[in-house]
């Protein structure tokens, strides 16, 4: 583990696989730079050299209030600029991960070439995000309730049964989910608030390469086709369907894609 220490302050923990052109990994909602370490690994086989961090609130990285999106962006830059200052990176986001990374790409983070997997924005076809999201994810926050804000988000949001997720409780996968669950206010903010939406915006001034990737395996129609609708929306994007399971893909079938891109040859 390293760290390096963003424009507020805050020590960010990185972890690095590797040698050659560097990938910075930008993972989503209850994900730590752990997640990611296999993928790390395979990336690191292909040549090059992955990097993967603990966003502000998880795992070994500190946590400044006030939050803001721009601290967020701030966090990615200053990893960028330890890992390969004075050289753009290449980057890849996870799901809310992956709408933090087009924000801060947007917003001037140093970053050649870019792949996301399935951000779960709201297309047309997927159902409206939960009335008043942020401040209800903020008011599990605020009066600590863990274990009901991973409950709120896992059934209202992501959308999985009541008796899955209580089945989950008596794991110890719970305890995990808990410690890290008022970071999903964060990722919140880097969706775009409250409704989620698509940032045409953003994604028109994204004027490097982009390669969406989905699964074949996620079975909820909207999820996949938001890739295609990223992809459209950037100048230089496409998008690519693999095969794999629901809202994931192994790390043997998607280093070798995502090395291909970044090497310019898809």
């Amino acid at each position: 583990m390293e760290k390096t220490t963003s424009a507020d302050g805050t020590a960010i923990a990185y972890d690095t696989w590797g040698d050659g052109p560097a990938v910075v990994i930008v993972g989503g909602a209850f994900n730590d730079r752990n997640t990611w370490a296999d993928l790390a690994q395979a990336l690191a086989d292909q040549g090059l050299r992955a990097v993967s961090y603990d966003r502000r609130g998880r795992g070994d990285s500190g946590d400044t209030p006030p939050y803001a999106l721009e601290r967020e962006i701030d966090d990615l830059r200053a990893v960028v600029d330890a890992v390969s200052p004075g050289t753009p990176v290449l980057a890849h986001g996870v799901s809310s991960g992956a709408a933090l990374l087009l924000r801060a790409i947007q917003a001037g983070v140093p970053v050649a070439r870019v792949s996301v997997f399935e951000p779960p924005y709201r297309i047309e076809g997927a159902p409206p995000a939960p009335a008043d999201y942020v401040g209800t994810l903020q008011s599990y926050v605020d009066r600590d309730d863990r274990s009901g804000l991973v409950e709120y988000f896992q059934t209202q949001v992501i959308g999985l049964p009541a008796q899955m997720v209580d089945s989950f409780k008596a794991t110890p996968m719970w305890q995990g989910l808990e410690a890290i669950a008022p970071t999903l206010v964060y990722d919140a903010h880097a969706m775009g608030g409250d409704d989620q939406s698509l940032p045409a915006a953003v994604l028109g001034r994204i004027g490097i390469p982009l390669l969406g990737v989905t699964s074949d395996g996620t079975g909820v129609p909207w999820m996949r086709q938001t890739v295609e609708v990223v992809a459209d929306a950037v100048p230089d994007g496409r998008w690519v369907r693999l095969p794999g399971g629901f809202h994931q893909v192994e790390p043997a079938v998607l280093a070798p894609a995502l090395a291909e891109f970044y090497r310019g040859a898809a």
